[in-house]
């Protein structure tokens, strides 16, 4: 994420447009107001379109407007969003669904800087900067002729990619005190809201499809004065997501035997540690008895790692410093 703030502190002050890429909720319109409040155009406006849930006519309509009697209904002209967005930014969120049609008409504006509106004649001058985000791969969509090449490229100048949660997950203890904090102030609660440690340790084991939008809305839902694991929400509270390991059988074979104790002593040495090495957390996650989970502890001689921690809770080595202006607006 440091690179991250680093290549919009670089790009926010050029005049090329800019492509973010990143599964959905992993903040791709909060990295586009990022870039633009760090701009010159920070005064003026930043215009968001939804570019898959418009049809193309009301789509081009939309973007930008229309004369009189251009379509049926159109009883008054009107003004699009490059009207509303001209000296500041145009942010398209999901690019990909955007129409060819209405590709090759964008694109006209990223080179020539004008337009024409819906059933209109007259060229009309304007200065944007588009930001586009896509979660789609987009050279695979221009290969099968679904995405304009020239756009493509137009829009590819400066390219940031975010991660998704599952590649940081060092940052879920830190987004969920940033929400549990952002939860209080909202709902004028006092500020010391808090998450138990086994708690956090589920949050941290699950891998959250969602990416952050996921993670807020499960700390929001359970936020009350201690977080615990049992208001953890169950698809969380399952055992972490996990890949049974490929086996190769030589040709003097195997024992199978050995296979499996060093599997079950390996997935309960990661449970362990999962569970921040509280034994019935782990039996939980694993859906065995507390006895049973202690009987195989002492018989592979497994030994629990517990977390560090401080008054009981987690005490991570505290991250570097981000850059304030970038970080305050993602």
């Amino acid at each position: 994420m440091r690179q991250v703030f680093d290549l919009v502190i670089q790009a926010a002050p050029s005049r090329s447009t800019i492509l973010i890429q990143g599964e959905s909720g992993t903040g791709k319109e909060l990295v586009a107001r990022a870039i633009h409040a760090n701009s010159s155009r920070a005064e003026r406006s930043f215009v968001t379109v939804n570019s898959g849930n418009l049809p193309p006519d009301l789509l081009e309509s939309t973007l930008f407007g229309h004369v009189k009697g251009a379509f049926t209904g159109a009883v008054y002209p009107k003004k699009g969003m490059f009207d509303l967005a001209d000296k500041g930014s145009v942010f398209f969120d999901e690019i990909g669904n955007v129409p060819l049609e209405t590709q090759a008409k964008l694109l006209r504006v990223i080179q020539e800087r004008d337009f024409m509106r819906l059933g209109g004649m007259e060229t009309i001058k304007v200065d944007v900067r588009i930001i586009a985000a896509t979660n789609v791969d987009l050279r695979q969509m221009m290969e099968e002729g679904r995405f304009r090449e020239d756009l493509f490229y137009r829009l590819h100048v400066i390219s940031i990619q975010l991660p998704p949660l599952r590649d940081r997950k060092d940052d879920i203890p830190l987004l969920v005190q940033h929400f549990l904090q952002k939860y209080g102030e909202e709902n004028h609660r006092k500020a010391d809201l808090e998450v138990t440690p086994e708690a956090l340790d589920l949050m941290t084991a699950y891998d959250w499809p969602g990416n952050v939008r996921e993670l807020e809305r499960a700390v929001v839902l359970t936020s009350r004065s201690r977080i615990g694991v049992e208001l953890i929400p169950d698809h969380v509270r399952k055992v972490p997501n996990f890949h049974m390991p490929a086996f190769v059988v030589p040709p003097e074979g195997i024992s199978f035997k050995d296979v499996i104790t060093d599997f079950e002593k390996r997935l309960i040495e990661s449970t362990l540690e999962a569970a921040g090495g509280v034994q019935k957390r782990a039996a939980e996650l694993l859906h065995i008895k507390p006895t049973t989970l202690n009987e195989m502890i002492k018989r592979y001689d497994i030994r629990p790692r517990r977390r560090r921690q401080t008054n009981g809770t987690e005490t991570p080595e505290p991250p570097p410093e981000p850059h304030r202006a970038v970080a305050n607006e993602i």
